[in-house]
């Protein structure tokens, strides 16, 4: 017979094992994460996995999902702190290091990457798009910060910024000096 959990034993079982999904994603890849490890991680058995997720890319998808609000939240905060355009720059350096911890955030061309959106339905991809524009659309641009050039434009150039990060072991460099320069170099052209 299956075990019965609590409300609140589901909501912490189900947070711990997104927690352990995204640690062993950013260590392991998709392909090498496997649900008998996040269950052990996560105190429950393999069967009671089902009833949390449907299936290990379900678990993935919303992952991301988690790591992708996260983000959009790290940029709330900063903004809160900073709500100028000193603060977008801020914001987004924070974003780059979170980047640089997790291949998975930004290398969509990494076979391990495509392996796990290729088992996604369109509905879940269509989610995952959806989320990912909408949160860098509206963590970023404020009614508060005027942009110098057309927001389209502006889009493309922080999201060619952070694109850098799938080149950092070209950087003859430190990454993280060069990404933070060319920041600081660019928002004064983006933003008033």
């Amino acid at each position: 017979m299956a075990k019965s959990f609590t409300d609140d034993e589901k909501i912490n079982i189900r947070e711990n094992l997104l927690k352990a999904c995204e640690l062993s994603w950013s260590k392991y890849g998709y392909k090498k994460t496997n649900i008998s490890d996040l269950c052990t991680s996560a105190g429950i058995s393999k069967g009671a996995f089902y009833m949390f997720f449907q299936s290990k890319e379900e678990l993935f998808c919303d992952t991301l999902l988690m790591v992708q609000n996260k983000l959009y939240q790290l940029i709330e905060d900063t903004l809160e702190k900073s709500p100028t355009k000193d603060g977008v720059a801020q914001a987004l350096k924070l974003i780059y290091r979170e980047y640089d911890k997790s291949i998975f955030l930004y290398d969509s061309n990494n076979v391990d990457f495509i392996a796990f959106t290729n088992k996604l339905s369109k509905e879940q991809m269509n989610q995952l798009k959806s989320n990912s524009l909408k949160g860098a659309s509206i963590s970023i641009f404020r009614p508060y910060l005027q942009l110098k050039i057309e927001e389209d434009k502006a889009k493309a150039i922080i999201g060619t910024l952070l694109s850098t990060i799938s080149n950092k072991e070209n950087v003859h460099y430190g990454h993280f000096q060069v990404f933070d320069f060319l920041v600081d170099q660019v928002i004064g052209e983006i933003f008033e």
